[in-house]
């Protein structure tokens, strides 16, 4: 798994996502590439869920193919929480911007809680 992310969740302080300029790091390629790979994995399988939905299958199948989605979505966010923590985390910190980090890192706990 790559651990890499970058800083485009909403802030704290501004409620906002932040601007691309403004960032002290970027999403690495690898980890840009990873995460497009898992998005990619998302929607096919979404696609195979509407199909499944379409043609009358049982439910619990159906309901089998939405944990897995939910799995593989859990997952890309993993990827991309443990990247942000090891880059713009760290960053933020050494800029001396620990309350907007320590805000978006409430925020995303906030609706990781919802």
């Amino acid at each position: 798994m790559a651990k890499y992310g970058y800083t485009g969740a909403k802030t704290h302080t501004q409620g906002v996502g932040v601007d691309p300029s403004q960032r002290s790091v970027a999403m690495p390629s690898e980890a840009k590439g990873e995460a497009l790979k898992r998005l990619s994995y998302i929607e096919g399988h979404l696609s195979g869920v509407r199909k499944m939905l379409e043609e009358d299958q049982y439910c619990v199948d159906v309901l089998k193919q939405t944990y897995a989605v939910r799995r593989a979505i859990e997952k890309m966010e993993s990827l991309l929480l443990t990247g942000h923590l090891h880059t713009c985390v760290v960053e933020g910190i050494k800029e001396g911007r620990e309350e907007q980090v320590l805000g978006e890192l409430r925020d995303l706990y906030g609706l990781a809680n919802r």
